[in-house]
């Protein structure tokens, strides 16, 4: 084991342009998969006739298929049907729709947790049905949701890892390029590579428990 070579400013530089790639993919696939995660929790707890069917199909689909099989399709299928796309953005799309349909689940799950009396209530002084749901329930639902959602966007960011089969350089990817160079830098590379992801992940994890605490 060679410490003092494998930490030499231009490998830990390296490693720091290969953790700001996770972080801009895992930033992304965050957003859009809260976004599109929320749509269709909200979709199918609401049982929109047909869509919440065709949905629920797409979810259970997606949450039963391995992650590296859909990073897989999105690098190296979709070329066959003429949609090519560089790592980074095929990490953003494989995430976002694994993600999604994991962060869906947990909306649809905090939303029901709501008593149905909260929407009977609700619906009889007046609100329709959308704003019943845009006032009482999923003010109330986040509140419930924020802890697993924290815990599923800490998942992600430890997943980005596994865009490493298509060569993302991301922080695994280039911790991958400095042992290569020799065996004795394999340990310190990989004991700083999972520093760095605990720091981060247990950081996360610290903001969930006080979301959790805060909001019983």
């Amino acid at each position: 084991m060679d410490f003092i070579n494998a930490y030499q400013p231009d490998h830990l530089l390296f490693l720091l342009d290969g953790l700001w790639v996770t972080l801009k993919v895992a930033f992304f696939a965050i957003i859009l998969s809260f976004i599109i995660g929320g749509i269709v929790g909200t979709i199918r707890y609401a049982k929109v006739p047909v869509l919440s069917q065709i949905l629920a199909v797409l979810v259970e689909t997606i949450r039963n298929l391995p992650l590296l099989l859909i990073i897989f399709f999105t690098y190296f299928a979709l070329p066959e049907v003429q949609i090519k796309l560089e790592p980074i953005p095929a990490a953003i799309i494989a995430l976002t729709i694994f993600e999604s349909a994991m962060l869906s689940e947990i909306i649809r799950s905090g939303l029901k947790s709501i008593d149905k009396g909260q929407m009977e209530a609700a619906r009889s002084s007046g609100l329709s049905y959308i704003q019943a749901l845009r006032y009482i329930i999923i003010p109330q639902g986040i509140r419930r949701m924020v802890p697993p959602i924290v815990s599923q966007f800490i998942s992600l960011l430890k997943d980005t890892s596994l865009a490493v089969v298509i060569s993302l350089p991301e922080l695994t990817h280039h911790g991958q390029i400095i042992y290569g160079q020799s065996e004795k830098y394999l340990i310190p590379i990989l004991l700083l590579v999972a520093i760095i992801y605990f720091i981060i992940n247990y950081s996360l994890s610290l903001v969930a428990r006080r979301l959790e605490v805060k909001n019983p």
